[in-house]
């Protein structure tokens, strides 16, 4: 069997002509007939009506190429991946997420990303709306909560945890919160989409919502934190931005046996046959980066 026959004989139906597929073969006219006039005859059918003004395909040679240009297509992608994975990653890797969530985490992920492969470039897209991965062209976004398109692939980094922190200079002068209710007593430091006129906190199976008098709105993870952190009230936050202040005394946990809500962290991207190594090397160091920050 000779797949270089099959191989023109598909080049022919997708060029639309024998002199156009031998244009982009870099073969002659007379070698392409050649070709598939033996493949036909080792077939026993015919596979194209030949006029002086167009190319057909026979019933046998639709269900000729619609088979083989399949398989072919198969084996391009076979060796392409081989060819891919032989290559380290290179070339421009665009990543979306949250603006707020980037911020927290993609600057020190960025500069290790670029470090281990140098040859990688990578364009951030941090925004709040929906990035359509495909029709824009974005390799892999960082999402929190429900996913909502299935063509996608979906790689877990765990849960964001959203709890309660002030300032211990705040909580020396303001008083100490014993219950949630006690913070209708206090200053609070609102994250927009977290709730405008109450907080949802859940302790076990306990859930309760908290009024709040909303006077400190704000629509930026990193400004709320920072509000926190110069003592001018307590602020729900995620528990992994917090971490590093709390070590260092700059911020407290309030009410630590109440939280707020979970929002489950994800890695997406297209489902592909093959993934460029321009990704699975982002993914590899982003999982390795990332997951040990979050619940699992």
């Amino acid at each position: 069997m000779d797949f270089n026959e099959t191989a023109v004989f598909v080049k022919v139906v997708q060029a639309g002509s024998f002199s156009a597929a031998a244009r982009q073969l870099g073969l002659p006219t007379s070698t392409i007939s050649t070709r598939v006039a033996r493949l036909e005859q080792r077939l026993g059918v015919t596979l194209l009506q030949r006029t002086t003004r167009r190319l057909s395909l026979t019933e046998a040679g639709a269900m000729y190429f619609e088979h083989a240009a399949t398989g072919l297509g198969y084996l391009l992608e076979a060796e392409a991946a081989l060819d891919e994975a032989r290559q380290q990653p290179q070339g421009v890797l665009k990543v979306t997420a949250p603006a707020d969530l980037g911020d927290a985490l993609l600057g020190g992920l960025v500069a290790q990303v670029q470090q281990i492969y140098p040859a990688l470039s990578l364009e951030l897209m941090l925004t709040e709306r929906y990035v359509d991965l495909v029709a824009e062209g974005v390799d892999v976004a960082l999402r929190t909560g429900e996913l909502r398109d299935s063509s996608l692939v979906a790689k877990s980094l765990g849960t964001i945890q959203w709890a309660l922190f002030a300032s211990p200079h705040y909580l020396q002068s303001a008083g100490q919160i014993a219950t949630p209710a006690d913070l209708s007593q206090h200053q609070t430091v609102q994250f927009t989409p977290m709730g405008r006129h109450h907080w949802e906190l859940q302790q076990g199976a306990t859930a309760i919502r908290v009024p709040l008098n909303g006077r400190m709105l704000v629509n930026s993870i990193g400004v709320v934190q920072a509000m926190a952190e110069s003592g001018q009230g307590v602020a729900l936050l995620p528990t992994f931005i917090c971490q590093p202040t709390v070590a260092a005394g700059g911020l407290q946990r309030v009410l630590p046996a109440w939280r707020g809500q979970a929002d489950a962290l994800h890695l997406v991207y297209p489902k592909q046959r093959f993934m460029p190594p321009k990704l699975r090397g982002f993914i590899d160091l982003a999982v390795a980066a990332l997951k040990p920050l979050f619940v699992s």
